[in-house]
This record gives C-alpha cells, sequence and structure tokens, in this order.
C-alpha cells in the first residue's frame, strides 16, 4: 500500500513538473508597454531631456527586436540597415521562451543605460518573480535570461560606440549675447541642453543624406516693425488667447524642463518628453490593433530609432542657427511684461523640436497602422491631462505642432520647417530600413 501510495506521489510531481516545464505564456504588446512605462518613470525622475530620451527607447527597443527577429524568420531585419549595427551570433532559443528574452534584454539595457537604472533592475526582479509564480519554470526564466542578457550586452556596446559619453569633453556651450541668438529663460534660466548631440552616430543618415535635410534659414533678426521676423513676432504674441488654444498647449507640453512657483521656490513639475508621448501613443495604436508581440515590437523598434534621428537632425540646426526664442524677442521688441502660456525650454527655438519629431512619429506610424487610424491618447492622463481624441497620426502630429505656436515658444517659419524636417526623415527611414 505504502509502495502504491509513493509511486503515485512521484507520478503526480513528475506530471506537475512537466506541465510546469512547458507551461506557456502569451505575451503581448502589453508586456512592452510595462517596460517602456517603467522607463518614462525612470525619466521623468531623472530629468532626462529629449534627445537622450530617445537615445534610451531606441537603443532598450533595439535589444528587444534583436531576440524577437532573431527567432521569428517573417519579421523584418532592420538592424542590418542601421549605421554601424553590430553582427550577432545565432541564438539557441532552446527551453527559453524568445518573448521573455525579448522583454529581458530590453531591461537589461535600460538599467545599464539610465541614470536610475538600479530602479529598473528591482522592477526587473519582481517582474522575473511574477514569471515563475505563473508557472515558468526556473530553467525557462533563467536560459531567456542568459539570452536577453546577452544580447543586451551587444546592444550596450553598440550604444557605447555612438559617441554620446565623449561630448562631455567638448567645451562648455557659452550663449552668444548677440541680437537675435538664443540665451537662457526664465524661471529657471537652465543651460542649453545638449549643444553637441548631432556629434554623435545617427542610425539612417550617411554624409551625404544629411545634407537633404538641411532646412532654409530661419527668417533674420530684426526690430524694424516692418520686417518678417518682427511679423513673426507680434504673431506669437497675440496667439494662445483662446481656451481652446491654451488647451492644445498644455497637452501638448511635454517639457521635463518646466517649474512651477511655490512661493520663493522653484518646484519641478512631472512631466514627460515628446518622444516618451508618441511611445505612449504607439501603445495605444498597436493594442487597438492587436498586433502581436514581434511586429508590436517592431513598431516601437523603427519608431525609437526613427524619433531618435528626427533629434538629430533637429539638433543640429537648432545649433547651427542658435535663434532667439519668442519670450525673449517679445520682451525685448513689443511688451518688457509678456510671458509665454508654456515655460520656454533650454534650447535654440529654430526648428520646433516637437514638430520635426511630431512629423516623423506620424509619418511611421500611418505606415504601420494606418492612414485614418482613430484613437483616444490617454498617454497622460495619469499626470492629470485629460485625454483627447484624434482621427489619425496626422491630425495629432499637426496639432503638436501648433501647440508650440499657442504655447507662445515657438514662431510659426520654425514650426513650418520642423513639419517639413520631420516628414521627409520619416519617408526616408522607412525606404532605408527597406520597409516600403
Amino acid at each position: 500500500m505504502m509502495r502504491n501510495i509513493l509511486l503515485v506521489t512521484i507520478c503526480l510531481c513528475a506530471i506537475f513538473s512537466c506541465k510546469t516545464e512547458n507551461k506557456k505564456v502569451d505575451f503581448s504588446g502589453r508586456e512592452i508597454d510595462k517596460v517602456l512605462g517603467e522607463m518614462t518613470e525612470l525619466m521623468i525622475h531623472d530629468v532626462t531631456n529629449p534627445p537622450l530620451a530617445m537615445r534610451f527607447f531606441s537603443y532598450t527597443c533595439l535589444a528587444g527586436y534583436q531576440v524577437i527577429s532573431a527567432h521569428d524568420s517573417t519579421l523584418p531585419r532592420i538592424s542590418e540597415h542601421l549605421n554601424g549595427y553590430p553582427t550577432f551570433e545565432k541564438i539557441d532559443f532552446t527551453h527559453s521562451d524568445p518573448n521573455l528574452a525579448a522583454i529581458i534584454a530590453m531591461m537589461e539595457v535600460s538599467k545599464k543605460i539610465q541614470p536610475s537604472g538600479k530602479r529598473m533592475e528591482l522592477w526587473e526582479n519582481n517582474y522575473l518573480d511574477s514569471c515563475k509564480s505563473i508557472g515558468l519554470s526556473s530553467e525557462l526564466v533563467e536560459n531567456s535570461k542568459a539570452i536577453g542578457a546577452l544580447v543586451a550586452k551587444n546592444i550596450l556596446a553598440y550604444a557605447k560606440a555612438d559617441r554620446y559619453n565623449t561630448l562631455s569633453n567638448f567645451p562648455r556651450y557659452t550663449p552668444d549675447k548677440k541680437d537675435g541668438y538664443w540665451y537662457p529663460t526664465p524661471p529657471g534660466y537652465f543651460p542649453a541642453v545638449e549643444p553637441y548631440f548631432a556629434k554623435i552616430r545617427n542610425y539612417s543618415l550617411s554624409e551625404s543624406d544629411v545634407s537633404a535635410f538641411e532646412i532654409e534659414p530661419p527668417k533674420a533678426y530684426s526690430s524694424d516693425q516692418r520686417s518678417e521676423f518682427y511679423t513673426l513676432a507680434n504673431q506669437v504674441y497675440l496667439a494662445g488667447k483662446k481656451q481652446e488654444e491654451q488647451k492644445i498647449a498644455a497637452f501638448w507640453d511635454c517639457n521635463p524642463f518646466a517649474l512651477s512657483s511655490n512661493g520663493h521656490l522653484l518646484i519641478a513639475m512631472k512631466k514627460i518628453s515628446p518622444g516618451a508621448h508618441w511611445m505612449g501613443i504607439s501603445a495605444i495604436a498597436c493594442a487597438k490593433k492587436k498586433l502581436d508581440f514581434g511586429h508590436s515590437l517592431l513598431v516601437r523598434t523603427v519608431l525609437s530609432v526613427s524619433m531618435q534621428d528626427a533629434f538629430w537632425v533637429c539638433w543640429r540646426e537648432k545649433y547651427h542657427s542658435n535663434r532667439i526664442r519668442p519670450e525673449t524677442a517679445v520682451r525685448k521688441l513689443i511688451d518688457p511684461t509678456w510671458k509665454p502660456f508654456l515655460q520656454t525650454p533650454p534650447f535654440p527655438e529654430y526648428p520646433s523640436g516637437h514638430s520635426t519629431v511630431s512629423s516623423t512619429a506620424a509619418v511611421i506610424l500611418t505606415h504601420f497602422i494606418g492612414e485614418n487610424f482613430s484613437y483616444v491618447d490617454t498617454v497622460e492622463t495619469r499626470y492629470g491631462i485629460e485625454a483627447r481624441p484624434f482621427k489619425s497620426f496626422n491630425q495629432a502630429a499637426e496639432e503638436a505642432s501648433i501647440s508650440r505656436f499657442y504655447g507662445g515658444i515657438h514662431f510659426m517659419d520654425g514650426i513650418a520647417s520642423g513639419q517639413s524636417q520631420g516628414k521627409k526623415l520619416g519617408n526616408h527611414i522607412l525606404k532605408k530600413l527597406n520597409l516600403l
């Protein structure tokens, strides 16, 4: 009798072990959202500037996509078209979950590349514990982690080779006090953000390509009331008075450097970057489109790489033209007491970064998701921003662009040039990655 009981017990344990070993979890794009959402929280905590935020997102997504595309041969091999991208050895996915390995690769890059990455490490440990608690075997989790860590190591080496870590060796940027040039603005008077960002390696542009993305120089500064520049300044001065205009400006603010006055103190406000906002939009779109894990990660990867290059071309021009912000110009030429509705970000005006990046993002998302894709943007409801409906990504990009005019932080020619540059770049990247 005892022998029979022992035999049954052994058999049950073997069956349970087998079931645990073969437990499958249907990883969806929501798991990608969790990682990118946690990254966004770290960026808010670290006050990560907009271009750097996209650098973090892009390398993190590339790590995940490298894993999943190595497993799924139907996914496009975009990496072979990226500047300087390394070669990878064939991955052995035996006794592992490719989707989990991709998620782990993303977390591994994030925790090493972000200043507060230690918080991501804690989050990763909790995430893997939860995977085990729902039935994934320790062996499967550990094998997946080994794959993710190996790919992350190579992606981090790729990131290091982009030369971002050498930018601190350049001379400290000193604003020029000449008429028409950018100068730090209140209330924080922050120094220039990423003046040498265009010195790092980009993803999709060859030396011959770069000239194709040069834009017309901004309208020349002039105090003459009959000049084109004075007209531009006066337009900004008169704009943004209507409630709906202010609502649009606030919705797309996305200024990590915004400060709130509290007596004699200036307190940082909790805001995400423009790129983080569009990454959030991609999460909404992928979920509504019901894309599988691999294609959902494809969208995020191409989007993040594209927006990174959008910041690259935009920042290249910003610190070439070094154009004055409306806040400084209007106070000098029209009304010394004027304040823009939004706080002015700490970098030159021309072209509008949000216009460039949003226009690029709209091209990429339209390609993958569709031309007239309606959705409700709930990305920043967690930060107290009311949700807003859109009929297409292009409509959203148009509104994001004009929001900078309503907010009093960009001239109209800076917005138009940013839109032109962003659209052109988006189409260039789709061709470069062989997606058209």
